[in-house]
């Protein structure tokens, strides 16, 4: 094993995760993992195939040709069938952003899920009225900017808008009015997690954050990203016990369920991704939940999929249990950041 990382696993699982049969996986794991360039003749091979397989290929089935995925509207329902999960997920699955139909869902939920504050609306609302400033949540709002970022639209003015309602919620700089249905209050606040601070939401607003260049974050946008880090830091990220509303005195057991794909939930394994893409892979704070994330492979260096959503989506990404290459791909990633230069 020539990698420093891989001498922390008990088997080297690239070959298994570059298998051409799961080609969303090996253009990933050669774009992610192995540091590929976008223009190498592999890489490119490997992302046309992704685009004309499941998952993919089933997801843009079920596309209807004005951009949405199963009613006009907002997008948010039926939950994981709806317009925005497709664009959330299709990003997860390393999807060509320059494809007509991924630019035309990502249009599409610009022009009907944006609501006047400039964040995104949790709305299922058969309408082409904006949904309300009340709906909008950090979970949905962040997985929706890191992909529309992901996808190439981060110099849209209506992504600026977006990219500036999530840092300024956090911070609570020039945030007028909060709503006690939803984000509640600056800091992560929501009324979902009975208006306490919720940790779900931080890590998928960071890793829409993250995904914006150094070089091109704001002031505000850099306050919010260290508050962020602040907060999942506030307790030891391996035990995750962040504040919890309605009377849950432990942790929900999904932070503990590695899976693929990643909804409103986030697992540990996420936590560390975001913390990781931040730069603080070799922080002594996360050496807990590394210590964790390793004990979870088995003896070839895999990892399972716990939350796998199975006969929610247009198509079973991976079995509920079993081996998983997008979990493992996830693990690999952060335990290279992790055994990288200082």
């Amino acid at each position: 094993m020539e990698s420093p990382w891989l001498e922390r696993l008990n088997a080297d699982p690239t070959p298994w995760l570059l298998e051409p049969e799961t080609p969303a996986v090996r253009h990933t794991t050669l774009r992610l993992l192995l540091d590929r360039p976008e223009d190498d003749p592999e890489v490119r091979e490997a992302l046309a195939a992704a685009m004309r397989t499941d998952p993919i290929a089933a997801i843009l089935a079920a596309q209807h040709p004005e951009g949405y995925w199963v009613k006009p509207g907002a997008g948010y329902g039926p939950k994981y069938l709806g317009t925005t999960w497709q664009v959330v997920f299709l990003d997860q699955l390393g999807a060509d952003g320059k494809d007509s139909r991924i630019r035309a869902a990502c249009e599409y939920v610009l022009s009907h899920t944006q609501t006047e504050s400039g964040g995104f609306g949790s709305s299922s609302a058969k309408t082409d009225r904006p949904p309300p400033p009340s709906t909008v949540v950090h979970c949905l709002h962040g997985n929706l900017l890191r992909a529309l970022i992901g996808f190439g639209w981060l110099d849209d003015p209506r992504v600026k808008r977006a990219l500036d309602w999530q840092a300024r919620s956090i911070t609570g700089e020039g945030i007028e009015r909060y709503y006690r249905s939803s984000t509640s209050g600056p800091g992560f606040e929501c009324a979902i997690n009975e208006h306490l601070p919720c940790a779900w939401g931080a890590v998928k607003a960071l890793l829409a954050l993250v995904r914006v260049p150094p070089r091109r974050r704001a002031p505000h946008v850099r306050r919010a990203i260290d508050a962020g880090v602040e907060f999942l830091f506030s307790v030891d990220p391996a035990m995750a016990a962040y504040p919890a509303g309605w009377g849950n005195t432990k942790p929900s057991t999904s932070w503990f369920k590695t899976g693929f794909p990643s909804g409103y939930i986030a697992d540990i394994s996420q936590e560390l991704e975001v913390l990781t893409e931040l730069g603080y892979a070799r922080d002594p704070r996360l050496r807990g939940a590394i210590d964790w994330l390793l004990s979870l492979q088995d003896r070839r260096g895999r990892w399972p999929n716990r939350y796998a959503y199975n006969g929610k989506t247009w198509v079973d990404f991976e079995r509920q249990g079993a081996p998983s290459k997008w979990v493992t791909l996830r693990a690999c990633r952060v335990l290279k950041a992790a055994s990288g230069p200082q």
